[in-house]
């Protein structure tokens, strides 16, 4: 479905930072900041080469907007620089009385302009509550994904000024269609594919979740921890797919899926609604796409740390090579230990937990909420505590996360800063 956009190009009148940085820009998300007086309006500030640049808030903030509920980089114009896209959610036209917001995106091309896009209509879509970049059609430049869960949809946008719309099939709103979202090009055919998280998603069990996978032509794929080569079963509250990230683990030229699966159950002592200990399914991709039979499922039972209920491993992901021997490793995050796992990638066969390693944060911090990879170099965010936390990489070859535990403050700040991060 092809759908009308509002669209204003506005230029920012904040100072500007350079259009293509050294390392980065980083965009840290503080949805929860106050704007002119506008509670929980949301902001974004800007890092480049990790130094901080500039402050991006909406030139008409309303309280609630949740600015930065959402972050994307890519290059959407073509330019070689680097863009960056802000979901709003729950920007609405007028008060929302304590019901979801219809939401709104703004893309900021080379950090110098703005292009605001609105879904038309009314009603709590929470349009930009996810975002994705990605080349979906291999024209070389890249188009936006944007989630709107509340409306069971995702929509994508840079095919001149429509959306294309993509609807949850056969499902319903609480399925969450399009709470999270990646791209990756699973087959090495240089056109990426978009992938969305349906966390919320009923098959057998309630909430257990889904993943759809949508390729050339719309052609769907869906994946469950019921698809054979998944490892797992579905139980309620699973939460399958509330987090995904793509990378090449394995450096053959393809990209591989990674799924959160925060709400895992490892214990018999897990209750109907609790949080669980947390997994990570891995699909790795061939010629043929994505590959389900020799799918892997990551735990803290075989990695570094413990497995305690609550822990919610796998509530965040980020894939990037820590350690620049040409292939990815994987950041997981669990908020629940305040930690951030990293589990090296191979040649010789993906990731690996050997030389895994469990980086503690604060504690009451939610660290690991957020993590992201810029430029080799991994990024925490710790929301409730507001802060953000860079870890070097460095090179070392072979089955190395790169990093260590050492990690240097990059700021901080209130209003959730560190909640997402791109």
């Amino acid at each position: 479905m092809i759908l009308g956009v509002v669209a204003l190009t506005i230029p920012l009148l904040t100072g500007l930072a350079p259009a293509c940085a050294t390392t980065g820009p980083l965009a840290v998300a503080q949805p929860y900041a106050t704007v002119d007086g506008q509670v929980r309006a949301g902001a974004v500030r800007i890092f480049t080469d990790f130094t901080e640049r500039q402050t991006i808030t909406q030139d008409d903030p309303e309280p609630g907007d949740m600015f930065g509920s959402a972050l994307a980089t890519g290059d959407f114009d073509d330019d070689g620089c680097t863009d960056l896209a802000v979901g709003a959610s729950e920007e609405d036209e007028g008060p929302l009385n304590g019901a979801d917001g219809h939401g709104v995106v703004e893309i900021l091309f080379g950090l110098t302009d703005r292009k605001v896009v609105k879904l038309p209509g009314s009603g709590g879509d929470r349009f930009g509550a996810a975002l994705a970049a990605g080349d979906l059609d291999g024209d070389g430049d890249d188009e936006l994904a944007i989630g709107a869960p509340g409306g069971g949809s995702v929509y994508v946008y840079g095919q001149g000024s429509k959306l294309r719309r993509i609807k949850n099939e056969g499902g319903s709103v609480t399925d969450q269609f399009g709470e999270a979202l990646t791209t990756g090009d699973f087959d090495g055919n240089g056109t990426d594919e978009l992938v969305i998280g349906a966390p919320g998603a009923n098959l057998i069990r309630q909430g257990e979740g889904t993943v759809t996978l949508v390729g050339k032509g719309g052609r769907r794929l869906l994946y469950s921890q019921e698809t054979y080569g998944i490892d797992g079963l579905s139980e309620s509250w699973d939460a399958f797919g509330a987090a995904l990230a793509s990378g090449d683990f394995n450096a053959d030229g393809r990209d591989d899926l990674a799924i959160g699966v925060p709400g895992e159950g490892l214990s018999s002592l897990q209750r109907a609604g609790d949080y669980g200990e947390g997994a990570v399914d891995v699909i790795y991709g061939s010629p043929g796409g994505l590959r389900p039979a020799g799918a892997e499922a990551w735990t803290q039972n075989t990695l570094a740390g413990e497995a305690v209920m609550y822990d919610r491993f796998g509530t965040s992901l980020a894939a990037g090579d820590l350690n620049g021997d040409g292939d990815d490793e994987l950041v997981v995050g669990v908020p629940g230990e305040n930690a951030v796992q990293v589990l090296p990638g191979t040649k010789t066969g993906g990731l690996t937990k050997n030389h895994n390693l469990l980086i503690p944060g604060p504690k009451d911090a939610e660290f690991g909420a957020a993590v992201t990879v810029i430029d080799g170099h991994l990024v925490v965010g710790a929301p409730t505590r507001g802060e953000v936390v860079v870890y070097r990489g460095s090179v070392k070859k072979g089955s190395y996360p790169g990093v260590n535990k050492n990690g240097r403050k990059l700021a901080e700040g209130d209003g959730l800063f560190g909640f997402g991060l791109s």
